[in-house]
């Protein structure tokens, strides 16, 4: 991924925001742009107030790809997976984030943030961002998704 370009956007809700936080510093350390659209406390809030807008970044290409967190990691993949554009990929290992982005060309990364350590989230954000889409078979798969 080119550091210098790619803006990569952030979204959780309250049950996320502290592993949202922890992976800010993660990219920072890395030399990697972000947008936070928040939440921005532990303040209970909905996901998909924060989920859609991150869902519009990454479709217009204002975001190269997204990382999106709540308690489980389902609710704001259910809600970023209603946009045409998106495919969220709920992971809790790097296995499963490799996979993801070679065989789904995944474009956001959602991980529970009720169900993992700090040090897990980053093995998987890092694992995310530096793996590429193979192609190739998976590519007719990729394009039955959206709906017509």
């Amino acid at each position: 991924m080119d550091n210098n370009n790619a803006i990569i956007g952030l979204a959780s809700d309250h049950a996320g925001y502290e592993l949202k936080e922890y992976i800010k510093g993660v990219l920072t350390e890395k030399g990697i742009r972000f947008k936070d659209f928040g939440c921005h406390s532990t303040e209970s809030v909905d996901y998909p107030d924060y989920a859609h807008p991150l869902a519009k970044a990454v479709e217009s290409g204002e975001c190269a790809k997204g990382i999106a967190i709540c308690g489980s990691g389902n609710g704001i993949s259910m809600a970023l997976n209603k946009h045409q554009g998106i495919r969220a990929a709920l992971c809790w290992t790097p296995e499963l984030a490799s996979l993801a982005r070679k065989h789904n060309d995944a474009n956001v990364l959602s991980m529970p943030g009720r169900f993992i350590t700090k040090e897990m989230g980053k093995e998987i954000t890092e694992t995310f961002l530096t793996t590429d889409f193979e192609g190739g078979r998976h590519q007719r798969r990729i394009d039955k998704i959206p709906l017509q």
